[in-house]
């Protein structure tokens, strides 16, 4: 018997570092950079009695290496508190790109991305149409993105997933607000609603993704899950439900149910926040 597909849609719009012989500690604080050991030394002119002197590029430099160590102290001294979103950034930066000022490239992406959260979770090949960051950086960043999704999908485990909504929220919001394309994630959960699973189970196009009931219920069994939690995008940024959502989810419950399989919430994701079809009380 063939599948039908129930579609999600919108009906209104979504290096690793160089390591000296000497060793390097990975301090975010320490002066010298690791990637600079190998680059090409700018030239240096002799005086007459040989002493040497920086050249010209390198004395032009020195105007942002102050700004480097004052915002450091402020960083280590009073925390993420007394840094603006674009020097905090700028401060990450720092350790990607050592030998630039990094100021206007931080200002640069926030412009284009909007939030951290925007530049954390853009595309690399988009983060790589801002002028000063290359293919490394881009990776860079998308590494410390990933780190930071598996950060907060760490506070979900061995966790009552109910008990703990607004962690649930926080993973999935930096897990999937900034995709350009539709996903289908699930969250499959035992008998004390505790996270078994979190899968992706079907990826579209901007508007439209295919979801089959049947393959939702059949992976919940395998995994001898008891409940699940559905979530998808919006890549649009508006989580408004569809009416396309709204029938997908309830055809989901009405298979899932005879089989002792409950759905607690479908949540949609968007740039601009997120929407609970059971808070909403569509289903």
């Amino acid at each position: 018997m063939g599948k039908n597909p129930v579609s999600i849609g919108e009906e209104n719009a979504a290096e690793e570092p160089l390591q000296t012989s000497s060793g390097y500690d990975g301090s975010l604080f320490n002066d010298g950079d690791e990637r600079g050991h190998f680059a090409e030394r700018s030239p240096r002119r002799e005086t007459i009695v040989g002493a040497q002197t920086p050249a010209p590029k390198e004395a032009a430099e020195a105007h942002y290496h102050g700004h480097r160590e004052r915002l450091r102290n402020r960083f280590r001294e009073h925390g993420e508190t007394a840094l603006a979103d674009y020097e905090l950034l700028e401060l990450l930066l720092f350790r990607l790109i050592p030998r630039r000022d990094t100021k206007p490239i931080a200002k640069a992406l926030l412009e284009r991305f909007g939030t951290l959260s925007g530049v954390l979770g853009a595309p690399p090949a988009l983060l790589q149409e801002v002028k000063g960051i290359g293919e490394a950086v881009a990776l860079d960043l998308k590494l410390i993105a990933t780190v930071s999704q598996r950060m907060l999908k760490s506070e979900l485990r061995n966790k009552q997933v109910l008990g703990s909504w607004s962690s649930v929220i926080s993973y999935c919001h930096a897990a999937m607000a900034h995709e350009n394309r539709e996903q289908f994630r699930l969250l499959f959960l035992d008998k004390r609603n505790v996270l078994i699973a979190d899968e992706i189970q079907g990826r579209g196009t901007v508007d439209h993704t295919p979801v089959y009931p049947r393959e939702v219920v059949k992976r919940a069994l395998e995994l001898s899950a008891t409940a699940i939690i559905l979530v998808h995008n919006h890549p649009s940024g508006d989580p408004t439900p569809s009416r396309a959502d709204i029938e997908m989810t309830k055809t989901i419950i009405d298979t899932a149910r005879p089989l002792g399989i409950t759905v607690h919430d479908h949540i949609i994701i968007g740039r601009e926040g997120h929407a609970s079809l059971k808070g909403l009380r569509l289903i």
